[in-house]
């Protein structure tokens, strides 16, 4: 589907129409910049925010499937050596592309990029298997993202996020909150993995090395704006420490984590980036990844029962975290109505939906709703010209690769902290002395950072909601599609299970 032909008609979308003193131009019209409350400097600012918190995908991506051999012994786009460029270049295309996409038709500020945990899941658990290509894997995405789409345009997707109750969707923001707040700590080495104890502080439970100081100090430093009010203070608090952390790079020769084989030699290092000026600052960027995939070709080196497993279990995860994604960032901005839901939602669902099925098209994993949007609709960004200023960075990053690896995960990752404390936020919107509601909610919130995903503590929330509502002997309460959601997420939980009793290997 295409965008609006002219400026003059923007996305359908509900709401009064605001009054101004002067005439809007046709770019405020189509955006509805004035009647969300916004202006074209904040949506511009919060569009590049939004780009800083997650054009770290660019780096880490290729870092992810780059660098893991298929069954038969090749790397991605073939060859015995990784091709990290090329990867990097197709991630910033695709995620460039179809964020353009999500800002032009659904106006919502709301990036797109290579799905985290799902591009592991392709790498590690699809085409690391005996006879599976990358091609084979690429294909399996394809389809999930086809499949996706359908249920998107038949209407089925954007029932099953009406039937979900409000409060269980405002406990899904929460848990994303958490579960962000959690991976920014972690990703900046504030927090890591203990011989005794799954986490601790720095390492060995205390914070040491200059990196950590950069953490801290762009924290605080966002902290103190945020405070006082400055708009845009997010933005400078990661402009600010990696300038920082240039300057201290410069200076002490920290270096990087871990050595060329991702062993940690270096626990006080930079954990991905490490600051540094490049010695070149335009690359020209290469796309042999494009169109290399293989739409059926899992189903002759997998297996029939396994091809199809593997394609439920990426649609049941693809399918829920852009609907708590997408809550998530618009409860950020104040965009939801009284149900809870964004507007334009169909919208979003087909861009996401599209967005996938793209990801494997290029051989760079699933493309999915990133939650570091909220960063940017933290930041002021209330539409999706946000979204298309994010989305023209993606493509510079394809050009200026070098300049992406300039910032480091301890400069941006505060950001994300923030973005978790104004979720949290919301957490009095759910009444706590109600358990047929508040069971759920906690669950839902708590097992997505402990158990580090999205998707599970969405299954388990439903499950727990269901079975709550039966003891009680509200049955006719249950909505119809949370009876076969509840249902789907027993089969998602139980997928290795049913797959050995099936005998798919």
């Amino acid at each position: 589907m295409s965008t609006p032909s002219t400026p003059s008609t923007p996305p359908t979308e509900s709401g009064p129409e605001a009054t101004t003193d002067h005439e809007p131009s046709g770019l405020d019209r189509y955006f509805r910049i004035t009647e969300r409350g916004s202006t074209m400097t904040r949506e511009v600012r919060g569009g590049v925010v939004t780009f800083f918190t997650m054009a770290y995908i660019v780096v880490l991506n290729p870092l992810i499937i780059g660098t893991v051999k298929d069954g038969t012994g090749e790397f991605l786009g073939g060859g015995s050596a990784p091709n990290l460029p090329v990867v990097a270049a197709c991630t910033a295309l695709v995620a460039g592309l179809v964020t353009i996409l999500m800002g032009a038709f659904a106006n919502y500020p709301l990036a797109l990029a290579t799905g985290l945990g799902l591009n592991a899941f392709v790498a590690f658990s699809i085409a690391a298997q005996p006879k599976v290509t990358w091609a084979d894997a690429m294909g399996l995405v394809v389809l999930e993202g086809l499949i996706i789409l359908v249920l998107v345009l038949t209407g089925f997707r954007k029932a099953v996020f009406h039937a979900i109750p409000a409060q269980l969707k405002t406990a899904i923001t929460i848990g994303i909150g958490l579960f962000l707040t959690l991976i920014a700590l972690v990703d900046a080495g504030f927090v890591r993995k203990a011989p005794a104890t799954p986490l601790e502080l720095g390492v060995g439970g205390n914070l040491a090395g200059w990196p950590i100081l950069v953490f801290c100090l762009g924290l605080i430093t966002m902290v103190v704006l945020l405070v006082r009010k400055v708009k845009g203070a997010i933005l400078y608090g990661i402009l600010g420490a990696t300038v920082l952390a240039i300057i201290i790079e410069a200076i002490a020769d920290i270096g990087g984590q871990a050595d060329a084989t991702g062993k940690v030699v270096n626990p006080n290092g930079w954990g991905l980036n490490v600051p540094k000026l490049p010695d070149e600052v335009v690359a020209t960027p290469h796309f042999d990844l494009l169109g290399d995939f293989s739409l059926l070709g899992s189903f002759s080196s997998l297996g029939t029962v396994a091809a199809l497993l593997t394609i439920f279990t990426l649609l049941l995860a693809d399918f829920f975290d852009t609907m708590g994604t997408m809550v998530a960032v618009g409860a950020e901005g104040d965009l939801l109505d009284e149900d809870g839901n964004p507007p334009n939602s169909q919208r979003i669902l087909i861009v996401d939906s599209v967005a996938a099925a793209a990801g494997g098209a290029a051989s760079v994993s699933s493309n999915t709703s990133y939650i570091e949007s909220a960063s940017g609709v933290g930041d002021g960004a209330r539409t999706g010209l946000a979204s298309i200023v994010t989305g023209v960075l993606f493509l510079l990053a394809t050009f200026l690769a070098p300049l992406v690896d300039v910032v480091p995960y301890e400069a941006a990752t505060p950001a994300l902290v923030i973005v978790g404390f104004l979720m949290m936020q919301q957490a009095k919107d759910i009444d706590w002395d109600d358990i047929e509601i508040s069971l759920p909610a906690f669950l839902t919130i708590v097992l997505m950072p402990f158990s580090y995903s999205i998707t599970a503590g969405i299954g388990a929330g439903f499950i727990a909601f269901v079975i709550v509502k039966i003891v009680r002997g509200k049955v006719g309460q249950i909505h119809p599609l949370m009876w076969l959601i509840a249902a789907m997420f027993v089969v998602y939980f139980a997928i290795d299970p049913i797959s050995q009793a099936l005998g798919a290997k």
